[in-house]
């Protein structure tokens, strides 16, 4: 796709509603006049082709703007007079070439108690787009271009780096964005307005050469499927994809038709005009014969030309598909070729080879495709007439109208229309801070707690207020002309400043032998011992001194107690048991008990609350393992449990029963 195109749709003069397009290329100027007939069939009335007499366009872009001018001019008068009526508005459409596609990931951290929302999503896909204008604008500076986004698409999202399709509701510490955006130079449209102008025409309509081509080579219906359109111009070769209903991406590769016609220049001593003439003869003759710039006289066929200059061809055939692969990640399922240069011989089929496709996968479409067009000459079917055509019905579609005027917090922004305009394309045009969109969070407040950093963390903020003609809307609200769009920067959040008392223990209280204990003996703030509840600054130091174990508590209490004689909450206690609030802790004297075991009098010792029955087993030598009968348990004669509580003076018998 060598050409810069612009696109005009003629309104009513005398009468009739006329469609003027221009398609304007590196090689040639194609202008042609239509109207819609009462049965919706799109009838051409007349074209023209012009050739540039001299290097007016490089790859597409217009560098001598008078040249140009000329021969637009030229095609306009011509069709003029085959319609009998005066053109006089004009859609200009700018080229695919032109086109900027980055490939952009970026991560955002975010806190983890929050839910990811929609508006958390727009932000994140907004700060990518502007990151990717930002390196687009970078790379370019050598050539003093701005660059201006035009649409992105999201290729992948990521939480905490692994692939998502969607992050609303979710939660997380990151979340990422791999987009495409799209990004058109400024420079571009201006030149195109100039030439406009200076032929005495006015700007009507406006569209992007490859939207215009791919609306009428891959119908709505069919991008579903995953599709490429390749459109092989001299200095170019553009490609848009299709997936899922939605063009997808688009790509540029600078390997195009010219490699070719250099190639047969040098292969057989050829200027380049008739490199070119021989280039466009392949597609339609089977034998050529031409002379070069010594005088020798060449007698070829087709094939024997072709199989001459195949490397050039696979090396076109492997940058095109390089490109296929590197913004669809895979093969797409057909791709069409279009672009005069598309008819080379074994073109298409080394393409399909490349993409590992069957040959008849990647097929050329020429306007026999085009639905519901007549007056088509046999000369001007071809697959270089796909764009013009589709310039034409794009500018009689009223799909797009030129650029959008919207007043963005009071100050006026032309924004070039994609149809689908957004408030997040207003706020990358002018480079607003994404960051304001969503709720700022307070600051921390940081303090000490016995040398243990401490955060509390501030208040959430609220987020930014979108309006759209004093309506409430968001990042993804589509726009039209004259919309006022109303951005209220979101509300920080307040910092937390808290009380000495919101950051410790003021009372921890345990009971022992019924008695209350606080565990805090003493707070210091910043080395100072207080009593009162005092507001805290940033970065305070504070100290307790707190009873944490059992072994502390005894110190504290200056107990002399056996450990073994200490039960927490009716559990033993060891000196490192923990202590926490509300724990009952009791400490058991050493006690006797003086029995008379079957007939011996013997004294215990022991630190229980009561002494039981079966108490008596671990002082005595009683073999119970071995059952010798019937076990008879018996306290002053009668008969006896195993927990059986015991007094002073109790008679104990204990035997077997045989």
């Amino acid at each position: 796709m060598e050409r810069a195109v612009v696109s005009m749709k003629q309104l009513e003069d005398k009468g009739n509603d006329l469609i003027f397009s221009l398609d304007i290329g590196t090689r040639t100027i194609i202008g042609l006049v239509g109207k819609y007939k009462p049965d919706e069939k799109f009838n051409i009335l007349a074209y023209s082709i012009k050739e540039h007499n001299k290097r007016n366009m490089y790859d597409g872009q217009i560098h001598d703007i008078m040249g140009v001018t000329k021969i637009v001019k030229e095609i306009k008068e011509e069709l003029e007079e085959k319609v009998g009526t005066s053109l006089k508005k004009v859609s200009i459409a700018a080229a695919g070439r032109s086109l900027k596609t980055c490939n952009i990931k970026v991560d955002k951290e975010i806190s983890e108690s929050s839910e990811i929302s929609r508006n958390m999503v727009e932000v994140l896909e907004l700060e990518a787009v502007q990151k990717a204008q930002e390196m687009i604008n970078s790379k370019t500076n050598q050539n003093r271009l701005k660059y201006y986004n035009i649409g992105y698409t999201v290729i992948n999202y990521y939480l905490d780096d692994n692939l998502m399709e969607k992050l609303e509701d979710h939660r997380g510490k990151k979340i990422g964005v791999n987009l495409l955006a799209t990004f058109l130079p400024q420079m571009v449209i201006e030149s195109l307005y100039s030439v406009i102008s200076k032929a005495g025409l006015e700007v009507g309509n406006i569209t992007l050469e490859p939207i215009a081509a791919i609306n009428v080579a891959i119908k709505e219906e069919l991008r579903l499927l995953n599709l490429a359109l390749v459109d092989i111009g001299a200095g170019t070769s553009d490609i848009a994809i299709t997936k899922d209903g939605n063009i997808v991406a688009y790509a540029m590769t600078s390997q195009a038709g010219d490699e070719i016609t250099e190639s047969l220049s040098k292969k057989y001593l050829l200027d380049f005009n008739a490199g070119e003439r021989l280039k466009v003869k392949l597609s339609s003759k089977e034998k050529h014969e031409f002379v070069d710039v010594v005088g020798i006289k060449h007698e070829l066929t087709t094939k024997e030309i072709v199989d001459d200059i195949h490397d050039i061809i696979v090396t076109i055939s492997e940058e095109i598909a390089g490109k296929i692969l590197e913004f669809n990640g895979k093969a797409p399922s057909a791709v069409f070729l279009i672009g005069g240069s598309s008819q080379m011989p074994g073109l298409k089929e080394c393409l399909a080879e490349k993409l590992g496709l069957p040959k008849e996968r990647v097929s050329i479409r020429d306007t026999s495709f085009i639905e519901d067009i007549e007056g088509l000459d046999p000369n001007f079917n071809g697959p270089d007439i796909v764009t013009p055509i589709g310039i034409a019905l794009e500018g009689a579609s009223k799909k797009y109208s030129s650029f959008l005027q919207i007043k963005f917090n009071d100050e006026e922004i032309r924004i070039f229309n994609t149809d689908k305009v957004k408030v997040s394309d207003i706020l990358a045009l002018t480079c607003y801070n994404p960051r304001d969109l969503i709720p700022k969070s307070g600051d921390d407040f940081i303090y000490f707690l016995n040398n243990e950093k401490e955060i509390i963390k501030g208040e959430e903020g609220s987020p930014a207020e979108i309006y759209v003609n004093n309506e409430e809307a968001n990042l993804y609200t589509l726009l039209k002309d004259g919309d006022i769009v109303r951005v209220i920067k979101g509300r920080e959040g307040e910092k937390r400043i808290p009380y000495l008392y919101d950051c410790i223990p003021t009372e921890k209280v345990v009971t022992f032998n019924n008695n209350q204990i606080n565990l805090i003996q003493n707070i210091k703030l910043n080395g100072v011992k207080v009593y009162e509840n005092f507001k805290l600054n940033e970065n305070d130091r504070i100290e307790i001194e707190e009873i944490r174990t059992l072994a502390q508590l005894l110190k504290y209490m200056d107990k002399d107690i056996p450990i073994d004689n200490i039960f927490i909450n009716g559990k033993k206690a060891y000196e490192d048991t923990l202590l926490k609030a509300n724990d009952e802790i009791i400490s058991i004297e050493n006690k006797a008990i003086r029995l008379v075991i079957n007939g011996v009098e013997k004294v215990i010792h022991y630190n229980k609350r009561e002494f039981m029955f079966v108490d008596i087993f671990e002082h005595i030598d009683f073999d119970l393992t071995e059952v010798k009968g019937n076990l008879v348990l018996k306290v002053n004669g009668e008969d006896a449990e195993y927990m059986a509580p015991l007094k002073d003076g109790d008679i104990i018998e204990i035997f077997w029963d045989k």
